[in-house]
């Protein structure tokens, strides 16, 4: 299993209830494919740089997840099938950058 950071911009208009439900199946999509959540940071609502699907704000979530590296297509097909997606960012977590 690989470790991965997943970005997520979720949709602004989700109250605190309906953000967590739309988490709570990012997660279930997640554990179907063998995946597990290592860590969760809710960022928030914040200002996006620009206009994403004419929305001018998004709830921020950052998820640090292990999962194989051969589900990782359908992790991503997934998330934007997913409505309440605005945004995603998925990044490889197991090798630090070197400065």
């Amino acid at each position: 299993m690989k470790k991965y950071e997943l970005l997520t911009i979720l949709k602004p208009n989700l109250d605190n209830d309906e953000a967590d439900k739309a988490i709570e199946k990012i997660d279930s999509d997640l554990t179907e494919l063998g995946g597990k959540v290592e860590s969760r940071d809710k960022m928030g609502r914040r200002k996006l740089a620009y206009d994403i699907k004419k929305s001018r704000d998004g709830f921020f979530v950052n998820t640090v997840i292990s999962m194989p590296e051969d589900k990782v297509a359908d992790f991503r097909r997934a998330l934007k099938l997913n409505d309440n997606v605005l945004r995603v960012m998925f990044l490889d977590a197991t090798e630090k950058a070197s400065v």
